[in-house]
């Protein structure tokens, strides 16, 4: 079937101005255990992509994963917790053709730890993809038996990368544990301007160690860039090539001095190419971070 068919005559592929999107090389994070490079921003599959069998809004979902990839990004982020997700994601790759150009990170929750391969190989199936590149415990359920598996499907080369995440400020604590205890490629947690609790312990950790941290909720599940919609973006926003509020609040995200990966869910292809382009062009100093809380703090 062409492209155009599957995605609905291409409909919707123009998108927002061209200033929006990348004007030069994407930032790239290094994973230590190999050396590899990524794209600094993901996209995320929570809630945007748990459409069911709804066949326009699994078109529309492979649109925005095909904007994303055209564009050079590579992360995409799933979870058996998400619905409908990870067998969108599988047939949106297949029928644009690019499964093979994809990170597939994806996570195991499931409290019967005896059953986290039977899963790992289900979503697996799913996503229609050989091997997953990164498998991770998701909010630290079963996380003990599950990175037993991990370690030793990535022994075996089943698996390619391993880690943990967590979400909406929980269980930092035992986070943080499990990071000092084990070997991790990567962690996965929520910051954003507004969530910053991570900046005391766990990011800081994870620039010591030197793992890669990918971020959920960078804008809150959209409630920040709905807080910020109408409000006139700050003029030096120029200054780091930042030209929608979207994107001066993923460069906060980018410019924390760890290997931080923000994953952003859309559910539009122009808005995954506005988000990758925050990943290009100057990051913010320490004093326009500033700025940028106390500027959603004062609305």
């Amino acid at each position: 079937m062409a492209l155009s068919a599957v995605l609905g005559g291409g409909a919707g592929l123009t998108g927002r101005p061209s200033e929006a999107r990348a004007s030069g090389p994407v930032l790239r994070r290094t994973i230590p255990s190999t050396g590899e490079t990524v794209p600094a921003v993901g996209l995320g599959s929570w809630i945007t992509f748990n459409v069911g069998d709804d066949p326009v809004l699994r078109a529309d979902c492979a649109t925005v994963m095909d904007a994303f990839l055209q564009a050079g990004g590579t992360i995409i982020d799933s979870s058996p917790m998400y619905g409908s997700a990870q067998a969108v994601i599988g047939d949106g790759l297949a029928a644009i053709g690019r499964a093979g150009d994809v990170f597939s990170a994806d996570k195991v929750w499931i409290g019967d730890t005896d059953e986290g391969r039977s899963q790992i190989d289900q979503s697996r199936g799913l996503w229609r993809v050989p091997r997953f590149d990164l498998v991770q415990v998701h909010n630290l359920v079963g996380w003990q038996a599950h990175l037993e598996t991990l370690a030793a499907m990535k022994a075996a080369g089943e698996v390619r990368y391993l880690g943990i995440t967590t979400s909406h400020g929980r269980r930092h604590d035992l986070f943080e544990r499990v990071m000092r205890d084990r070997d991790l490629d990567f962690v996965q947690v929520t910051y954003n301007p507004v969530d910053r609790e991570v900046e005391q312990r766990i990011l800081p950790l994870a620039r010591e160690r030197g793992t890669p941290v990918l971020i959920n909720r960078p804008f809150r599940r959209g409630a920040l860039t709905s807080r910020l919609e109408g409000a006139p973006l700050p003029g030096w926003a120029a200054e780091v090539g930042a030209v929608t509020w979207a994107q001066l609040l993923l460069k906060y995200v980018l410019s924390y001095p760890a290997a931080t990966i923000p994953i952003p869910a859309t559910t539009r292809p122009e808005h995954a190419r506005e988000n990758l382009a925050a990943a290009t062009g100057p990051m913010l100093d320490e004093r326009q971070r500033e700025r940028v809380v106390a500027l959603i703090r004062d609305l």
